[in-house]
């Protein structure tokens, strides 16, 4: 055979091996995985290269940043001020040496019980010009739970918003504070502004920053714990790279004239807060929302020329049943990052405001486990993640579910060899994270018992260590994560955990309770699950029980989205063989009043009685947000099954703030 017939035949084989090279390339997502890898690496070497080899501290990104951008680029827009590059390095200078001054010392955490504004991000940049870092404290907090998480955190120094309602909160508790924690206690009004505006903006030297590195926080945020009171996560720097990661795997460009990122949730939360440092650390422009609101989203968002947003599931739900405009896609927003996004909402949202591409994460609070889906098609929308065959073959022994005992909550174990199973990844459960050595888990900040717990040994063999993320996922054949349930003691909110052992607290602190067993409900058109607490309350006090002194309790105690929707009037405990709660048949029965009554009659009928007795469920239909008329005064009512079917006949017009 010739060069002339062979060349035909060579080139169809060339166009077969291409052909074949691209069917495993879409069936298996290998080059994906290796994009993902390599773009990891050159994040990592990327911030190695800035630091010059001065240390971890991403000060020195947020430095580069500044010299590489325009001094006259926007950093910062928001309604209380829009700041350039050069305006905010030289406020973050003012605030680092305003701490410095007051007590921060370099490796001590100071805390801020701030709302969304720039000072927010000029007094966490400052912390880190001075080699400490910021505890971000949830505003809404009061009371016990406010004061836990600033002792937990061992700082000496708070900064305290200038809103009126911040500042009672604080002052509510100040004389503890400083008598009990010795804390110096800063409150960012308009005096105080304009005494750090006017100081010499001088950049803290290098020395300070030097034991900013490996495990030393980048900050610290709260998640629920058991305990009863939120439990502190430290973000070591040593995950920098991760943070910085998002941007390339959205699509976004820094500037020069680059993306701007419209941040509208807490700046205290992991999702709004990270996304405004890796803002800082990499070039974009953050555009700071005070806070989420319907009416204001898309006006912000235009106004500000946003090209990106943060989303958790119930704000795209509240976005999506405003009523339909033809604004709805004249903006400039082509990516939008978040978790939580609905599967009944991803596709309606995406179609409804031309949205390009959905970053959507899973991430354990304590940062074990990570997932990211940037979804740009149906294939791989409403999944949390989506790994190709590389990936799959790199985490198979990395991430595994195991089967668990959902009344206990406890691992299930083979009663001979006392070893778990592994479940299969397309049928999903709990799932574990394989750990190398204890030092692998930052750990819960000041709480090495609350560490300890989220261990699990000796699982599949003698002497393995794993972590319990407590939450069930599964994966299907084509490598896509999806979300099933949040297990244990915490369920999600109004985009706040809420911690049932907390709630529990605050409920059994008031006259006449006996016991209150909290968990969360399903309730058709709303996100997440709402609270419920099953009440045992004493049978002397039950005819003159005061249901609205119950609530005025309840809101002094806890934050808003924590006070429970909805009350469950119990005839007798549901307990189980040791004496526990038990919150299985009651998180069954849900509010649906019709599967209640079943139990009870199925229980009578087992139980030889003649008559079941059936529990009453009370609401407050405006802590849904959503409801008028009933309860609109903003007390509990008893709640029917007609209330239920209208709940259902309304499901598909959704949650509207």
């Amino acid at each position: 055979m010739d060069l002339k017939e062979l060349a035909p035949v060579a080139g169809a084989a060339i166009a077969g091996v291409t052909a074949a090279v691209a069917y495993i390339d879409a069936k298996y997502h290998i080059s994906k995985d290796i994009a993902g890898i390599r773009g990891q690496k050159a994040t990592a070497r990327e911030l190695e290269k800035n630091s010059r080899g001065k240390g971890q501290s991403l000060w020195y990104q947020f430095e580069t940043q500044v010299r590489r951008l325009p001094s006259n680029e926007e950093c910062i827009w928001s309604r209380n001020g829009c700041y350039t590059w050069a305006e905010t390095y030289a406020n973050a200078c003012r605030y680092g040496q305003y701490l410095h001054q007051h007590g921060v010392v370099p490796g001590q955490l100071f805390a801020m019980y701030m709302m969304n504004r720039p000072e927010f991000l000029f007094a966490h940049l400052g912390s880190w010009s001075i080699g400490s870092a910021p505890a971000w404290i949830n505003y809404n907090l009061a009371g016990d739970s406010l004061f836990h998480c600033l002792k937990v955190s061992g700082a000496k120094v708070l900064l305290v918003d200038e809103e009126q309602e911040c500042r009672q909160r604080i002052e509510d508790i100040r004389q503890k504070l400083e008598e009990e924690l010795g804390m110096t206690i800063l409150i960012l009004d308009n005096n105080l502004k304009g005494e750090i505006s006017r100081s010499e903006p001088k950049r803290p030297e290098d020395s300070l920053r030097v034991g900013a590195k490996g495990k030393f926080p980048l900050f610290i945020f709260y998640t629920s714990g058991t305990t009863g009171h939120p439990k502190a996560c430290p973000f070591p720097t040593e995950r920098a790279a991760g943070l910085a990661g998002r941007v390339g795997a959205l699509g976004l460009k820094p500037g020069p004239n680059g993306d701007r990122w419209y941040v509208c949730m807490p700046l205290y939360h992991g999702t709004g807060g990270t996304t405004a440092l890796v803002c800082m650390i990499t070039g974009l422009t953050c555009c700071i929302g005070t806070k989420f609101s319907t009416s204001r989203f898309w006006t912000d968002v235009r106004d500000s020329k946003s090209t990106a947003i943060v989303y958790v599931g119930e704000t795209a739900r509240y976005l999506l049943n405003a009523p339909p405009s033809d604004m709805d896609k004249k903006h400039n927003v082509r990516a939008m990052f978040g978790n939580g996004l609905r599967p009944d909402v991803w596709q309606r949202f995406v179609d409804r405001f031309g949205v390009e591409v959905v970053g959507e994460f899973f991430n354990s609070t304590e940062g074990v486990m990570a997932l990211f889906n940037g979804s740009r098609g149906p294939f791989t929308a409403t999944s949390v993640g989506h790994q190709g065959l590389i990936d799959r073959w790199r985490f198979h022994n990395t991430y595994v579910p195991v089967e668990v005992d959902m009344v206990t909550g406890d691992l299930l174990r083979d009663p001979k060899t006392g070893f778990c199973k592994r479940k299969s990844y397309e049928e999903g459960s709990e799932i574990l994270v394989q750990m190398p050595s204890e030092d692998a888990f930052v750990g819960y900040w000041n709480n090495p018992e609350a560490t300890e717990k989220r261990f699990e040994r000796n699982v599949f063999q003698k002497g393995d260590l794993w972590y319990r993320t407590g939450d069930a996922l599964r994966r299907d054949a084509d490598g896509r994560w999806f979300f099933m349930d949040r297990l244990g003691d915490t369920f999600r909110w109004k985009s706040e955990n809420v911690s049932t052992a907390e709630v529990s607290e605050a409920l059994g602190s008031f006259p006449g309770i006996q016991e209150a067993n909290v968990y969360g409900v399903e309730v058709p058109g709303y996100d997440g699950r709402a609270g419920c607490a099953a009440i045992l309350i004493d049978p002397a006090l039950r005819d003159s029980f005061d249901f609205n002194a119950l609530l005025a309790h309840a809101s002094a105690k806890l934050p808003k989205y924590a006070v429970p929707v909805f009350l469950r009037i119990q005839k007798q405990q549901i307990t189980m063989h040791n004496n526990k709660q038990n919150k299985v048949p009651l998180r069954n029965d849900g509010i649906d009043l019709r599967k209640l009554m079943e139990r009870a009659d199925k229980e009578a009928k087992e139980q030889g009685k003649d008559q079941a007795e059936y529990d009453t469920i009370y609401w407050n239909p405006t802590l849904l947000g959503a409801t008028k008329g009933k309860g609109a005064e903003g007390g509990y009512v008893v709640y029917t099954m007609a209330d239920w079917d209208t709940l259902q006949a309304n499901k598909d017009q959704g949650a509207k703030l």
